[in-house]
């Protein structure tokens, strides 16, 4: 099985900590990025820029529109994902429970559909 764990943090809040903490928050996500890896478990992950730097696309009566900005505005905002497989909904929900941002903000598990 396939899960997508979607990680929600205040930007606010990033943007003004100090670079003693930011290092701090980096090698926390290192030590779990490299324990899911070891583990076969890791497909693949990244963080987002900032939420303004999003654009919308919408198609509307054959008509393309870009805004700038997510499509939907959160608090707090989507910041990063990691995409892993899991033996069950459990163990993915064990998994979304040692990334660090689920200690400051919370951590989506969402089961992704799979096509044969």
């Amino acid at each position: 099985m396939k899960f997508a764990l979607l990680i929600y943090g205040d930007e606010q809040a990033m943007a003004h900590a100090t670079p003693e903490q930011n290092q701090a928050v980096s090698d926390a996500y290192e030590a779990f990025t490299r324990s899911i890896v070891d583990s076969g478990n890791f497909l693949d992950g990244d963080p987002f820029q900032p939420t303004s730097s999003a654009t919308t696309v919408q198609v509307r009566d054959d008509a393309t529109q870009a805004t700038a900005g997510p499509a939907v505005t959160t608090q707090p905002q989507l910041i990063a994902y990691y995409r892993v497989k899991a033996d069950s909904h459990d163990q993915a929900v064990q998994m979304a429970s040692r990334i660090p941002g689920a200690r400051y903000g919370s951590v989506e598990v969402r089961p992704i559909l799979e096509f044969d």
